[in-house]
């Protein structure tokens, strides 16, 4: 052994060691490893457990997204319908409104109450 350097196991190696841990570690009892195996099955358990519930909760956030985005695509197309229908009825408005019988005749810029819708379209 060299001079200067302490011997394996010694106090200054001791000292090293984990804090709070300073005493000699306790040989187990068998019923101390028992507990320990038992802790350790319940613990691998739990986390399977815990990971069947992470990918459960995954696999329906993604069915959710799915789902979510098949109804997108759906209310897109009714979006794209009902822009085209606009146009379309926009533009045969402006048609009508050129030809229109009560929209020409000078009588009808006179404000006069009406009740019944149907009837403010009806010719005098």
């Amino acid at each position: 052994m060299s001079q200067g350097l302490p011997a394996a196991g010694s106090v200054l190696q001791r000292s090293f060691a984990a804090p709070g841990n300073q005493a000699q570690p306790q040989p187990q009892s068998p019923e101390d490893d028992d507990r320990k195996v038992r802790r350790r099955e319940k613990n691998r358990v739990a986390a399977q457990r815990s990971r069947k519930k992470q990918t459960q909760k995954a696999d329906k956030l993604h069915e959710e997204y799915e789902c979510l985005e098949q109804e997108n695509t759906v209310l897109r197309r009714e979006i794209g319908k009902l822009t085209e229908e606009l146009k379309h009825l926009s533009e045969v408005l402006k048609e009508h409104e050129k030809i229109c019988p009560l929209l020409l005749c000078p009588m009808n810029f006179v404000p006069v109450p009406r009740l019944d819708p149907v009837a403010g379209c009806l010719p005098r």
